[in-house]
This record gives structure tokens, C-alpha cells and sequence, in this order.
């Protein structure tokens, strides 16, 4: 059964390749070739993972060696893959989801000239994606990292005629970059420490390294989670991101690129757990992160921004849970594959409302949409049920167990952090009943359209089709775009009762990531009370400002915080002002040390010679005379020497 676990990356790679090399020949068919090896990919995982199931739980690692990477004295590094319960989960994750979001596309992109090379990007950012979660060793691991970076940059800026979307796609690269430097630090710094890259020795004898180094180790790790996870301090590519066709969106966000720092730390949970400082800090980057996202959700009028700050805020519930150690490990993987459900279900149903509205994204022009499109209506909103912890939905079922686990932290920090968790419960509630009442409540504010608002990007491609400034006639999609919407939304309905059931998916993972009760202040009935409690808040405020009153077809000035969320609570700003003009000073700084201390030192060293050997060209002017003085001066002076010294 090992044999199998190539041909998962294998699948989407021979994608990859026959579409982006294959030409234009395979325009017609290169989608459904996309679809099929992805789904290939999907039923081989369903195979690997009734093997495990058929195993006993220690008995469920399965390691399969392809070849020697680097053979270099004590340096090797393999092409091994390991499947395990934690692997296997990101596998039918990603395989699932990204199948959906290929089928999904079919009909998305059905009027796009280059659908076959963004179908070759999709199985590219699979395969790469696969990698990563399979590799047994860190290196190896780097390797699917760099790959998932590059397919982002690939998709994000697939419509490349648009300088947002070139610039989006640069951003999210470059500050990708900085994460990557924390995992290429932490990789030389394991390698240093253990004598090896592979997961098995490393994660073993953690415990026997310095805490110092586990620490150094930990805190690199979490740089490079930051990066990919989207959290703060390197959070500002998300919101950009979003100029990328929605499946592009609906991928990132729910079964690729942003579930990959969660997978790292929980993938190296033996050496944060032997870093209590560095478990700390990611403890207060997740609760930092969960609210900032939250924050930045209640004030976008594009519905994928809106949607781009609520995963910035669901990863850090899940950084939070994964900083808790053992009591949390377990529930941040569960958040995240029902968060995999319902957010790929609210990104391809926001994609559904773009599609029957001209591609126009600013709610504020939306409204009274769930009469013209049923089934993404229904859709969506068990997704925003999901999302906000509806009781019975998955939401509910992961998001409180991540705010139980943060008050079973104990003491003062656990206060902080469960407060935390559940004020951003609170404003989930909030910003995603606003996104439902501005698109498909209220009046028809479609009807005659505005000029476009200044910070909604401009329209998708489809648009060039329609005629960018033609009044929408708002419709439901295709069928091959709702049955992915309809499937996603039974796992948003579903999955997280049937993962808590017996706790089954507790025990699934708790062999690779450990499980601890915790310590918690407060019973599970007073935390699911009190959630409740800020869940209908959300939804009364929500309700009192969006579903009550009018919106108005241009936002209203609104608080100082309020303005702050509309610029991302000014990250860029703080970027530009750290990053860019502190990088500007630091390189004039340079320069004129280059110039003044480095050249006048080599410039000056050079004249001084230079004037030196000028003068001392001067003694040998082939002229006799001139020698013929020089000697009889010499003698003279000999003479004279000489006669001074006896007479002394």
C-alpha cells in the first residue's frame, strides 16, 4: 500500500505538466484532464485511508522511500513520504476540496481563453500542497513549501492584465519570502542540532536539545507559519490576494496555502512543546490575529475581503489552539477541516453571486439576491451558520472546543486567551450577518447601479463578456458550479458532529499529536453558554444596524476604528513605514558609507601611492647630469658624515 502514496502527488503533477506544456490543442478538453487527475488523486487517498483504517492505531505510519536526495557524508536528505493520521487528514482535505473547486471552475472560467493553463496552476498548487504535508522530512518539506508559494503567485496574479492583480501577486510573494527565511533558518539550525532533517529523529530526541536552541528553532518555525498562515506580524498579502479568480480564493483559504503553518507547528508539536516561551508567543500571535482579522471582516464592503479577514481571523483560533500544546493540537486540525468545509462553500457561493451580478463585488450594491438565486442562497448561508458556531453545525462543534481548550490554559493567561476567543466569536457573528443582509436581504439596491466604489477591485474577466457597465440581471449558476456548493455545504452541516461523535476524530489524531484535558476554570456547558451568548449579540447588533435600517450606497464615514478597518488597521501603512522607508534610509545609509568610508579608503590608498611613485619617478629622468649632481651631492655628503664624525 506504500507504493500509493507517490501517485497522490503524482496525479496533479502529470496535471501540471500535460496542460502547461500539452499547447493549445488540449484547450478544449485541458479542464476536464485538470478535474479528472485531481479526483484521480482524491479516490487513491480514499484507498490509503481504509488501509489505515484497517490497521491499529500504531501501526497507521507507513513510509515509503523513493531515492537518495543528498548523499553528502553526514548531510543525506531522502525523497521519503510518510502517511500518517495527521498527513492522511490534509490529503483528503486538500484532494476533496481542491476536486470541488476544479469542478467548480469548469463553469467559472468557462469564458476564459487561458482556462487550460490556469487548470494546470490548480493541480500545480495540489501537487505542491501534497508535498508538503507528505514529505518526512523538513527539507523535503521546504521543497512543497516553495512550491506552494510559487503556484500563489501563479494564481493570484493569473489575470495579469490588471496592474492590482500583477501587484497582489507580488506582494503575497515577497512577503511569503520573509516566512521562508524563518523556515530555512530553523531547518539549518535543526540540522545543526540533530544531525538530520528527517521528522522521526528530530521529533524523538527534542527533548534533549537546550531549551535555548528548541526555542530559536520554534520561533523560526512560527516566522515561516506567519507567512503562509497569513498571521500577524505578516498578515498583509491575504486581503490582495483576493484579485485572483474566487476558486483561487475559495483554494488558499480553505484546503492550501493558509493551512500550512497550522500543519507545521501541529507537524512539530515535540519541539514547541519543549519551548514553552516559543508556545507562548504563538499563543498571543493566533489571539492577536483572530481579532485583527475579525476587525478588518466588519468593515469590507467587497464580499471576498470580507471573507479574506474572517480566515485570517478562523487560522488564528487555530494558531491559538495549536500554541496550547496537547489540550489544543487536536482541535486546531479539526477547526481547520471544517473550516476547509464551510469557507470553501462561502468563497464559491460569493463566486455564484459574482457570477450573476456582472463579477461586482461591493455588497453595497447587492441585495434581495436569495429570490434570484436559491441554491447559493441555501448554500451559503449553512455556510455563515457553520461559521459563526450555529449549534449542531460544524462550526460549533470545533470553534468551542478551541475556546474551552484556551481557558483549560489556566490562570491569568487563560482568562486572556478564552476572552479573547470568545469576543471573536462575537464578531464572527457580526461582520458575516452583515455580509448575509447586505447580499440577500433587503431592498434591490442592483437595480441602478452606482459608479463603481473606489475600493472594490475592478470587475473579473466575465465581465468583458457581459459588458462591464451592463445593468446585472442576477441568476443562479450553473449546475456544475452548484453541486460543489451543495456538497460543501452537507460538511459544513455534518462534519463537525460526525468528527465529535465518540470522539472519533480526537482519537484519529491522537497518536501523532497527543491529547491532554487541560485544567479549564469553566465547565463545557458555561463555555458553549457563554458563546451562545455572544453569538446572538453579534446577530442582534448585526441585525439592528444592516437588517433594519437601509444601506446606504456609500459608506458612511464612520468611528476611528471603523475608518482603521477599511485600511486593514493600517498594516501597509505600518509596512511602508517600517519596511519600505526604513529599507530606503538603511540602503542611503549604505551608500554613503560606500562612498565616503569604503571609496575614500580605497580611493585614498590608491592617490597616496600614486602621488608617491609620481615623486619617486622624478630621481630616474634618464638625463646624466641630473645622476652626475645626485652622486657628487651623495659623496659630498659622505665626505662631509665623515669628517664630522672624527672630529667628534
Amino acid at each position: 500500500m506504500e507504493k500509493l502514496i507517490a501517485l497522490l502527488i503524482a496525479a496533479p503533477l502529470l496535471g501540471a505538466a500535460v496542460l502547461l506544456v500539452g499547447g493549445r490543442r488540449l484547450d478544449r478538453v485541458g479542464h476536464w484532464i485538470g478535474t479528472l487527475l485531481s479526483t484521480a488523486s482524491f479516490v487513491i487517498g480514499l484507498v490509503l485511508f481504509a488501509g489505515l483504517l484497517g490497521r491499529n492505531a500504531e501501526h497507521r505510519t507507513l513510509i515509503q522511500h523513493l531515492w537518495t536526495w543528498v548523499p553528502v557524508e553526514s548531510f543525506q536528505a531522502d525523497v521519503t513520504f510518510r502517511l500518517d493520521q495527521l498527513s492522511m487528514t490534509f490529503v483528503l482535505l486538500i484532494t476533496g476540496v481542491g476536486s470541488l473547486i476544479h469542478l467548480y471552475s469548469v463553469g467559472y472560467m468557462a469564458h476564459d481563453e487561458r482556462r487550460r493553463r490556469f487548470f494546470g496552476y490548480l493541480n500545480l498548487f495540489l501537487a505542491a500542497m501534497l508535498l508538503l504535508v507528505l514529505a518526512d522530512n523538513y527539507l523535503l518539506l521546504y521543497v512543497g513549501w516553495e512550491g506552494v508559494g510559487l503556484a500563489s503567485y501563479l494564481l493570484i496574479g493569473f489575470w495579469q492584465h490588471k496592474p492590482s492583480a500583477a501587484t497582489a501577486a507580488k506582494k503575497a510573494f515577497l512577503v511569503n519570502r520573509v516566512g521562508d527565511v524563518g523556515l530555512s533558518i530553523a531547518i539549518m539550525l535543526l540540522f545543526t542540532t540533530f544531525g538530520t532533517f528527517a521528522f522521526g529523529p528530530v521529533l524523538d530526541h527534542a527533548g534533549s536539545a537546550s531549551e535555548g536552541k528548541l526555542t530559536a528553532i520554534a520561533l523560526m518555525l512560527l516566522l515561516a507559519a506567519c507567512g503562509k498562515s497569513a498571521q500577524v506580524p505578516l498578515q498583509s498579502w491575504l486581503g490582495d490576494a483576493m484579485e485572483g479568480p474566487t476558486p483561487v480564493s475559495a483554494l488558499i483559504h480553505a484546503a492550501t496555502m493558509v493551512t500550512a503553518g497550522v500543519y507545521l507547528i501541529v507537524r512539530s508539536a515535540a519541539v514547541f512543546n519543549a519551548a514553552p516561551d516559543a508556545q507562548l508567543v504563538v499563543t498571543v500571535v493566533g489571539a492577536v490575529t483572530l481579532l485583527f482579522g475579525a476587525i478588518v471582516g466588519c468593515a469590507k464592503d467587497d464580499i471576498k475581503k470580507a471573507l479574506a479577514g474572517s480566515t485570517m481571523s478562523q487560522i488564528g483560533y487555530m494558531v491559538l489552539a495549536a500554541g496550547l500544546g496537547p489540550v489544543g493540537y487536536v482541535f486546531a486540525i479539526m477547526h481547520l477541516v471544517t473550516h476547509g468545509f464551510f469557507k470553501a462553500g462561502l468563497f464559491l457561493g460569493a463566486g455564484s453571486v459574482m457570477h450573476g451580478m456582472n463579477d461586482e463585488v461591493d455588497m453595497r450594491k447587492y441585495g434581495g439576491l436569495r429570490t434570484y438565486m436559491p441554491v447559493t442562497f441555501v448554500t451559503f448561508g449553512l455556510g455563515y451558520l457553520a461559521i459563526i458556531g450555529f449549534p449542531g453545525l460544524s462550526g460549533f462543534f470545533s470553534k468551542d472546543k478551541i475556546i474551552e481548550a484556551a481557558f483549560a490554559k489556566g490562570g491569568t493567561e487563560g482568562w486572556i486567551l478564552g476572552g479573547a476567543a470568545l469576543l471573536g466569536a462575537a464578531i464572527t457573528a457580526f461582520y458575516m450577518t452583515r455580509v448575509m443582509l447586505m447580499t440577500f436581504f433587503g431592498e434591490e439596491r442592483w437595480r441602478s447601479r452606482p459608479t463603481r466604489s473606489p475600493e472594490a477591485p475592478s470587475a473579473e474577466p466575465a465581465a468583458e463578456h457581459q459588458g462591464e457597465h451592463a445593468e446585472p440581471h442576477p441568476h443562479e449558476s450553473p449546475k456544475v458550479m452548484t453541486i460543489p456548493m451543495i456538497v460543501l455545504a452537507v460538511g459544513s452541516v455534518f462534519g463537525g458532529a460526525f468528527f465529535s461523535v465518540g470522539d472519533r476524530f480526537l482519537h484519529w489524531l491522537e497518536p501523532v499529536t497527543g491529547h491532554s484535558e487541560g485544567d479549564s476554570p469553566l465547565s463545557a456547558a458555561t463555555v458553549t453558554g457563554a458563546t451562545m451568548v455572544c453569538l446572538v449579540a453579534g446577530v442582534a447588533i448585526a441585525w439592528a444596524q444592516y437588517g433594519r435600517k437601509p444601506v446606504p450606497a456609500v459608506a458612511p464615514r464612520g468611528s476611528l476604528l471603523t475608518r482603521a478597518a477599511r485600511r486593514d488597521l493600517y498594516q501597509d501603512d505600518l509596512n511602508h513605514v517600517v519596511l519600505v522607508r526604513g529599507g530606503e534610509h538603511l540602503t542611503r545609509s549604505l551608500v554613503y558609507v560606500d562612498h565616503t568610508l569604503v571609496d575614500g579608503v580605497v580611493n585614498g590608498t590608491a592617490a597616496g601611492f600614486g602621488g608617491l611613485s609620481g615623486r619617486l619617478r622624478r630621481l630616474q629622468n634618464g638625463f646624466a647630469r641630473s645622476y652626475a649632481v645626485s652622486m657628487f651631492g651623495g659623496a659630498a655628503l659622505l665626505v662631509a658624515a665623515t669628517l664630522l664624525m672624527r672630529a667628534v
